[in-house]
């Protein structure tokens, strides 16, 4: 249940299990599983009396947060949706506005269980006469036109997917009409716009805000029917905003853009389903909608200088989150090292002459203040090596450790380069202990690192030992990873055993930190 701090009627507007202050209500914080801080700016005429309100917005939040602990808030900004001033140079108002915003920003800046999310974003679609219903408002104290509530619980949700640290993982993109404007073999180098006045300058700006995805962990690929050679002639001689090293992946031949979609998955070992493909050719679009349903495949637009809403839409649709790790930040560098890992690989035929050869360091270590942001993301991402696929957020992490769980990150480092932190385990106290997650990141999957990690972040604890299996459509690779370990299993999913009746010993080409 969420309990929801207002000052007006906003009942309509949230679907779910939510319980509603009083308006302006601060006899008591009720006990709930989470809050919502949603207040407005208040109709009035009289100047003093409604920026003394406002003002007193802030220190009312601050008494808020303290009463509710470590219990997770989300706070809305607080928006005027109405505003007659006589006097257009008073800006005390405004300045009250800006200080209850800063101060929730600051709180969600220095606190894990506070999220801080912009009204004004679900706001600036409307012009100002479609955001009040003045017959709703005298009926009902609703502020925000009813009629809006249906794009707001849609607009809520997407917010809420990326508070959850939800999105996307890879974006595809054709090349001709699409990254840039022109067609490479019929235009030539010369020929293709991505510059100077419109449409190149539309090209440019969409090639730029492309950039900024993958700067923030966006993986970014190309799946065009082009020439390889020309392709490449075409980068080194054009300066644009992205180059080919801002791509993981390239299929730029003349086969199919199914088959070769699949292939850019299975190289970087990532889901379908965590895939959005751009294509300006309405027939490939078709073409993967029905053959790789999974895919997302958003509308191409049908003029350059709508590119940058369609990158607003792209944005919001798939890739928006509500922060980031260093891990997200490096994503394209390392998933090219695994290119780089898979090619050294090849070389070998004696699997263990190559892990000695990566020369692998694992970082064990427990949860800090630091690496929650990056351990809530992981649970809500990783499914493949996932053993139950728990979903957590930070409040949440924050709530297993005042309960008693003990938190273990593992990063990964070789020859190649830092694959930061790609592993975790939470166990409870129950019984002894009970592994309630354990999860690797994709990237590092196929060297044996999971059992080293299982075996080294065991061996730490006495006693009793519980693992459990959910299966999931995505993670039947871990059915049998408890039996393997030592494991006994004990029917629904369960497994179980003494620690001391373990083999935890680990191969000597795994350096342990």
């Amino acid at each position: 249940m969420t309990y929801v701090f207002r000052n007006n009627t906003i009942e309509r507007f949230l679907s779910g299990d939510y319980t509603f202050s009083g308006y302006d209500d601060f006899s008591a914080v009720p006990e709930a599983d989470a809050y919502l801080w949603w207040y407005q700016v208040p109709i009035k005429y009289n100047r003093e009396q409604l920026v003394a309100e406002v003002e007193s917005y802030a220190q009312r939040l601050l008494w808020a947060v303290d009463q509710i602990g470590e219990k997770p808030i989300l706070i809305f900004t607080l928006e005027c949706l109405y505003d007659s001033p006589v006097s257009i140079s008073d800006r005390r108002l405004a300045q009250a506005i800006d200080t209850f915003n800063s101060t929730a920003c600051d709180l969600a800046a220095t606190k894990t269980n506070i999220q801080f999310v912009d009204f004004g974003t679900f706001l600036n679609q409307y012009p100002a006469h479609e955001r009040i219903d003045w017959k709703f408002y005298f009926l009902s104290q609703m502020i925000l036109n009813p009629r809006l509530a249906g794009d707001f619980r849609k607009w809520l949700d997407e917010q809420q997917r990326a508070l959850a640290l939800k999105r996307k993982k890879c974006l595809v993109l054709d090349l001709d009409n699409t990254l840039w404007g022109g067609v490479l073999g019929e235009d030539g180098i010369d020929g293709i716009q991505v510059d100077g006045d419109f449409p190149g300058k539309a090209y440019h700006y969409w090639q730029e805000g492309l950039k900024e995805l993958e700067r923030n962990g966006v993986i970014l690929a190309i799946c065009s029917k082009n020439n390889q050679t020309d392709v490449e002639a075409l980068f080194a001689a054009r300066e644009m905003p992205l180059s080919l090293n801002d791509f993981a992946c390239t299929r730029i031949n003349w086969n199919d853009k199914a088959t070769n979609i699949r292939e850019i998955a299975h190289e970087l070992n990532i889901g379908l389903d965590s895939m959005v493909f751009v294509d300006d050719n309405p027939s490939e679009r078709e073409l993967i909608r029905q053959q790789l349903p999974m895919v997302s495949v958003p509308e191409w637009p049908s003029q350059p200088y709508e590119l940058p809403m369609f990158y607003a839409r792209l944005v919001n649709d798939y890739f928006s989150v509500y922060s980031l790790t260093e891990e997200d930040k490096q994503k394209t560098e390392q998933y090219r090292q695994n290119a780089s890992r898979a090619h050294a690989q090849a070389q070998y035929t004696d699997m263990e002459d190559f892990l000695r050869s990566l020369e692998m360091k694992l970082t064990i270590a427990p949860v800090t203040d630091i690496t929650i942001p990056r351990i809530a993301q992981m649970t809500q991402k990783t499914n493949q090596f996932n053993l139950t696929t728990r979903r957590y957020t930070e409040s949440d992490i924050r709530l297993l450790l005042n309960n008693g769980a003990q938190i273990w990150t593992l990063a990964v480092a070789d020859r190649f380069g830092d694959n930061g932190i790609t592993g975790l385990m939470i166990l409870v106290p129950e019984d002894g202990w009970r592994i309630d997650t354990m999860l690797m990141s994709c990237r590092v999957l196929g060297k044996g690192i999971e059992e080293a990690f299982f075996k080294s972040a065991v061996s730490k604890y006495k006693g009793m030992l519980h693992g459990e299996y959910i299966p999931s459509s995505k993670n039947s690779q871990v059915a049998n990873f408890y039996t393997r370990m030592g494991l006994r299993e004990c029917g629904n999913g369960q497994y179980m055993t003494e620690i001391k009746d373990l083999d935890l010993s680990i191969k000597d080409y795994y350096k342990i930190e």
